[in-house]
């Protein structure tokens, strides 16, 4: 079982990881997490900003920032995105959201097929608010199809540069497998999420039909966005959420 840690400035929990996110982050009873999408990708540094003038703006501290959903022009190679990494985390650090070397800070980040943005940028972000008697949320990290360990995302990637069906389907079966163990870990479950999320620009309906509905992964629908995983030869991605509140702005 994964230590589940406690980031008490945040009102929230979470399942560490890498450096640059956690796996996923569940709020700390008598707090609610809040989904904020932007109807347009802006800049990192605008999106950061914008971010946190609605943190503010509900008063509460920036270290309730716990989670964000990014858009990159195009797939990184491994340095790049490293590089990408190292710089995105400095403003987690100044917002006071960096720990003992620890990230609590959930994330995905993907590249739309069509229309992708110039540079990284916000799609949406989640924060933390006092709700005394909320129902538990919770957002999970995205994954791609890459095994834990192994010095490179070369060495880790599942059926790599294989993207016919079966290779697609054992791709999609280790990621609904992490997102089931990323749940799980927060004492989650398929049967709570209200918002799951696939990237690819691959066919998913027989992976749908015939992976996602059997596990009850589409119980409340999937929303399939064309756009890669963030790294080259990775193809196919997912994150999900456990939520009540979601706003548009």
């Amino acid at each position: 079982m994964m230590e589940v840690t406690e980031f008490k400035p945040g009102g929230f929990r979470y399942v560490p990881s890498v450096f640059q996110y956690s796996a996923g982050v569940a709020a700390l009873p008598g707090h609610e997490i809040r989904r904020v999408r932007f109807a347009r990708t802006g800049p990192l540094a605008e999106g950061f900003a914008r971010a946190a003038a609605i943190i503010r703006g509900a008063g509460r501290p920036l270290t309730e920032f716990c989670a964000c959903e990014l858009r990159s022009p195009a797939p990184f190679t491994e340095a790049g995105f490293r590089t990408f990494n190292e710089a995105y985390v400095v403003t987690l650090k100044e917002w006071g959201l960096l720990a003992d070397g620890l990230n609590p800070v959930a994330r995905s980040n993907v590249c739309p097929e069509r229309d992708p943005p110039p540079a990284p940028g916000f799609h949406a972000f989640s924060f933390t608010v006092a709700a005394a008697s909320a129902a538990p949320t919770a957002v999970i990290s995205g994954s791609g199809e890459a095994t834990e360990g192994g010095a490179s995302y070369e060495e880790r990637i599942i059926r790599r540069g294989d993207t016919g069906l079966e290779a697609m389907r054992d791709k999609a079966r280790y990621v609904l497998g992490e997102m089931e163990r990323r749940l799980g870990w927060l004492g989650l479950g398929w049967q709570d999420t209200t918002r799951v999320q696939a990237y690819t620009v691959h066919d998913i309906h027989r992976i749908l039909s015939e992976e996602m509905v059997p596990r009850q992964a589409a119980r409340s629908g999937i929303t399939w966005h064309y756009a890669r995983p963030p790294v080259q030869g990775l193809e196919f991605e997912m994150d999900c959420a456990v939520l009540a509140h979601e706003l548009v702005v």
